[in-house]
């Protein structure tokens, strides 16, 4: 059947669809309950009961409301389609460095120099010229535009301050544009339906389905597979769990395309930005014993460095609400020292009592905790948070050279649509980027990271503490929360990795996403919560 005879309704539900499913069984209608759910999907006119479930999901959500205006950033990504089109054509005149810094951020342009841009853009554009096609904005808030040109995803920041000049601006090649050979036949999957034994299995069941387990696994896959075929992917893997439950992963691809090694669970990867829980937590935990007040002036107990301004607490560095600077190098051959990154002093010359991401802010809490414990960062930060919780395939390379072959290789996509193997480097910040770590194991930190707290600190972590700028989230200590649902957030993304877990606040329900591609991981976020429950 195709096309459907039935529409939804506006507010469907899915326990009355499973129930209808339930009942045609038992009549006799169908041989299966899988065969009686995908008869109800095609009757709506959709294709599986995955799409169905989905389509539920979707109408339950509150509609977000429109900007009230447009985009800052794309404003911004407007100008440049239009100075930019018509590079590499006669005529053409680049922007001069008076021109780009209007709309280009200084801190930008320190790292790609105004020279280098121009002829990156101006030699982009008649290779693939994704500036002469038709914009498609996929999600935009007063800061940030997340849009699509041809075969490439964009993302697009802005500072808050008019005018708005853009601070990171990043591509991101779509599936259509790899031609990798060595991707052409479907990559091989593997499901763990538990862990830490990492036993083969199926993924477990979504609470209000125990009796079809199966269709849980395989939407779980198809949300694999879709990543793949439309982002464009050599290694993926997808883990969740809740505490006191077996968690489950899916792993799929490669951990390294020339030699062809299967991806599998125990892989790790660089876990940018979900590193800042295991800092927060190993801060709190040092809360917890008294070392230090959420309120006191970190300067109070820093030793090797000192903050600029002496008033910030621990509790607005946590909150990324401090105004630290960040450092001008984020990777290296090896991980150097505070002092060597910044200096003696770390300026602070962001805004106070805002929440603004801070790279900053989270390089000073890893030298608190190691001036506090007289350990190293990595040290402490294993024996406070990573040992108790049984992390053990989890660690801090203090060198490239110390990443491991256990470890996936990183890749980017080089304009022919190839993988290319990225250098090995380590982030120059290790409390915000330095773990590298297994879905096994993230799982494990987001379920079980409130165990080693006092309840009442563990609650204040997942409470706002600070506001953001327009278009930004609302953060505790260390998550980012969302505005209009139950769910907080620990992500990154690095130079060819990204990281993602999110976890909901009444239960700590937790789904993770790991990537060796620098990618945009909103579409899989979106479909594990619509799967995952979240």
């Amino acid at each position: 059947m195709s096309g459907g005879s039935r529409s939804l309704p506006a507010r469907p539900s899915l326990r009355f669809l499973r129930l209808e499913a339930k009942r045609r069984l038992a009549a006799g209608e169908f041989p299966t309950l899988h065969e009686a759910q995908a008869a109800i999907a095609w009757e709506h006119g959709l294709p599986s009961w995955a799409a169905l479930k989905q389509a539920c999901a979707q109408a339950r959500l509150p509609e977000s409301p429109e900007p009230a205006q447009e985009s800052h950033a794309l404003a911004q990504l407007r100008w440049l389609i239009s100075r930019f089109s018509d590079a590499g054509r006669p005529g053409w005149t680049p922007p001069a460095d008076d021109e780009l810094a209007e709309h280009f951020d200084d801190r930008l342009l320190a790292v790609v120099p105004a020279g280098r841009l121009v002829a990156q853009l101006g030699k982009a554009v008649p290779k693939t010229p994704d500036l002469r096609e038709e914009l498609v904005v996929l999600g935009q808030a007063p800061l940030e535009a997340h849009v699509q040109l041809a075969g490439t995803r964009y993302l697009a920041v802005v500072d808050a301050d008019p005018p708005h000049r853009l601070t990171g601006l990043r591509g991101f090649p779509l599936a259509e544009r790899i031609t990798d050979p060595r991707l052409t036949a479907p990559p091989p999957v593997h499901i763990y339906g538990t862990f830490p034994d990492q036993t083969v299995g199926r993924a477990p069941e979504a609470p209000e389905a125990p009796e079809a387990p199966e269709a849980e696994t395989a939407e779980l896959l198809a949300i694999a597979d879709d990543a793949f075929s439309q982002l464009g992917l050599a290694a993926l893997v997808l883990a969740g769990g809740e505490p006191g439950r077996p968690g489950w992963v899916v792993a799929k691809g490669y951990a390294d395309l020339d030699r062809a090694e299967v991806l599998d669970a125990g892989r790790r990867f660089a876990a940018p930005g979900v590193t800042a829980l295991v800092t927060a937590t190993a801060v709190l935990r040092l809360v917890a014993e008294g070392r230090f007040g959420l309120d006191a002036a970190a300067n109070d107990h820093l030793r090797t460095v000192r903050l600029a301004d002496d008033a910030i607490t621990v509790r607005q560095l946590l909150s990324h609400a401090g105004g630290v600077d960040n450092p001008a190098e984020l990777y290296a051959d090896s991980v150097p020292d505070l002092v060597t990154l910044y200096g003696p002093v770390v300026p602070c010359s962001g805004p106070r009592g805002t929440a603004r991401p801070s790279n900053g802010g989270y390089a000073v809490l890893g030298q608190l905790i190691a001036d506090v414990t007289g350990m190293s960062y990595a040290r402490a930060s294993t024996r406070l948070v990573l040992d108790p919780l049984g992390m053990r395939d989890s660690r801090f390379p203090a060198r490239a050279a110390d990443i491991g072959a256990d470890a996936v290789t990183g890749y980017t996509v080089t304009p022919e649509g190839v993988f290319s193997p990225a250098p090995a480097r380590v982030p120059t910040v290790s409390a915000v980027a330095g773990l590298w770590s297994t879905g096994p194991d993230l799982v494990r930190l987001g379920t079980t990271w409130s165990s080693l707290l006092p309840a009442a600190l563990a609650r204040q972590a997942l409470t706002v503490q600070a506001e953001p700028e327009p278009g930004g989230y609302r953060v505790g200590l260390g998550w980012l929360l969302g505005q209009n649902d139950d769910t907080a957030v620990h992500s990154g993304a690095g130079l060819n990795d990204v990281a993602f877990l999110r976890v909901r606040v009444r239960d700590l329900r937790t789904h993770v996403v790991l990537t060796n591609r620098a990618i945009m991981l909103n579409s899989i976020d979106a479909r594990l919560r619509q799967a995952w429950n979240h």
